[in-house]
């Protein structure tokens, strides 16, 4: 039953009115019962069936909602805005309280609330919840003298609906119509587990690090005695890039990653920063080059919309001398070996000569490899520099420049790249547009973007790659190559800067998508 608008606001509460009156109900000896998630979408007959069961447990129910910037189920999500959500919660007559939840989880609720009983959907009873969210919020109310009660019922999911509402325009009429056929021949179990079994996989990463700088800043207007625009500097944000993104990532997912890469001087800062930013799990192989600095790319970044108005870089990009080349080829000789997969994020800033390509063509087991065209090599560091390649990841532009074929469908310019070398397996990026992958067993397969609001692209290239390779190396299917692939890249166009893919945030994305 849904009760009168006017009473609605009175059920909204604060978390700190909301302990205050749990503390006072108690005294009262009345038994509260807590809900929480995200309820987006509207409340439908699924939320309702499991309010309605969790009333049942207790004197008074509690429901709270999780905080729209905490919501993980992907770009544009939540669809509905906190407050709205809160006040449809609160028209049901059979919940009593209403909160937004501060906190990224529940559990913070539970400790501050205390409640009698904690409800749950029936789809959460199993466990099988790869954030491990579920298990810290069992604990939690056990800690706090409560008990777990799952509900039963009818299940719909706020997801399901979404994806397959056309009012919602969440995404486009291309990526439901893949997800459609794509949801007939994988479920996210099936993908959960190809990703988890990426752990075991011992993987070398190969590549030139980077600092990425963005300097946030505000338009002053023209200079009246000069042609320039003056900015004003209000502050800084520094991101491990490059190579150490490209192993970050992949830590994520494969529990040993051993990183090779160039530094400037060894009394540089910047090098502390950087290995400050690696995942525990990453092990650093590092040559120092007296001759250039540590790697540093610096943006001016309008405070406003984020978009970037001005770059400076600070590199020394001719190859390495002999001496380097041959230190690097000796460290990687032993690793190389016993390793499952290789990963080269070749940005053509000196560190990859054309030694070290040929050493790592012939002894590594599987080669994943993007070289990169940017505004210090373009045209000077294409695929050509490989003569072969289990797996080649790059975006349409390089894909175009390597076969100077810049107005053909991309289909044709991948069949030119094929007889480049000897590549086995293909991911083309064409940003918006979402990404062509390619197998001699499968041929081709389009995979659309899943992300219509985009914050910065930075990083979604090193992220596609760094979730892609490995899955290739297990020999799994092209087309859910591309569909975690640009997964991946989705996240990362929503966060500023080049910020490392949370596997939780991964599988809640794909699980979300798949409903």
């Amino acid at each position: 039953m849904i009760i009168e608008n006017e009473n609605i606001n009175d059920k909204i509460k604060t978390l700190d009115d909301l302990e205050s009156i749990v503390q006072n109900l108690k005294k009262e000896g009345k038994s509260v019962v807590l809900c929480h998630g995200v309820f987006d979408g509207g409340v439908h007959p699924g939320h309702i069936q499991y309010l309605s069961c969790a009333r049942k447990q207790g004197d008074i129910l509690i429901a709270t909602v999780t905080k729209d910037e905490h919501v993980e189920r992907g770009p544009g999500r939540p669809v509905i805005g906190e407050e709205l959500r809160a006040e449809s919660l609160g028209a049901l007559q059979c919940v009593d309280y209403v909160a937004i939840n501060p906190h990224r989880t529940a559990v913070e609720i539970i400790q501050r609330l205390r409640p009698d009983v904690y409800a749950k959907g029936e789809e959460f009873s199993k466990l099988q919840d790869e954030t491990g969210k579920i298990k810290l919020e069992i604990d939690a109310i056990q800690s706090v003298g409560g008990k777990m009660y799952f509900t039963h019922g009818i299940t719909f999911s706020s997801s399901s609906l979404i994806n397959n509402n056309d009012s919602f325009t969440l995404y486009s009429k291309e990526a439901r119509d893949f997800l459609k056929l794509f949801k007939t021949r994988y479920t996210s179990d099936y993908i959960h587990e190809c990703l988890k079994d990426l752990a075991s996989m011992r993987t070398v990463v190969v590549g030139e690090s980077i600092i990425d700088e963005y300097h946030y800043c505000n338009s002053m207007g023209k200079s009246p005695k000069e042609n320039i625009i003056p900015y004003q500097f209000l502050r800084e944000e520094r991101f491990g890039g490059g190579s150490v993104a490209t192993a970050n990532n992949i830590a994520g997912f494969c529990k040993e990653v051993e990183l090779f890469s160039m530094f400037g001087s060894k009394s540089n800062e910047d090098n502390n920063f950087l290995i400050k930013n690696l995942r525990s799990n990453v092990t650093p192989h590092i040559v120092y080059a007296d001759d250039r600095p540590t790697i540093k790319k610096r943006r001016g970044v309008d405070s406003v919309s984020y978009k970037k108005l001005f770059g400076q870089y600070f590199l020394n990009d001719t190859l390495i001398d002999t001496v380097l080349e041959e230190k690097i080829i000796e460290e990687l000789k032993p690793v190389v070996k016993d390793s499952d997969l290789v990963v080269i994020s070749d940005y053509g800033h000196g560190f990859i000569t054309r030694r070290i390509v040929n050493f790592l063509s012939e002894q590594g087991r599987f080669l994943a490899v993007n070289a990169q065209t940017n505004s210090a090599n373009t045209g000077f560091n294409t695929i050509h520099k490989y003569p072969k390649a289990n797996y080649v990841c790059i975006d349409h532009a390089e894909a175009r420049l390597a076969v100077q074929n810049r107005f053909q469908p991309l289909r044709t310019v991948c069949d030119e790249i094929l007889r480049l070398g000897e590549y086995k397996k293909i991911a083309i990026t064409e940003g918006h547009k979402g990404s062509l992958v390619y197998s001699s067993e499968e041929g081709y397969h389009s995979i659309p973007v899943f992300s219509q609001h985009i914050v910065d692209t930075m990083g979604a290239g090193d992220a596609y790659l760094s979730l892609t390779a490995p899955i290739v190396a297990r020999n799994q299917p092209m087309d859910l190559v591309g569909f975690v692939g640009n997964a991946a890249g989705a996240l990362a166009v929503t966060t500023i800067g080049n910020q490392t893919i949370h596997p939780g945030t991964l599988y809640k994305l794909i699980t979300t998508l798949l409903k």
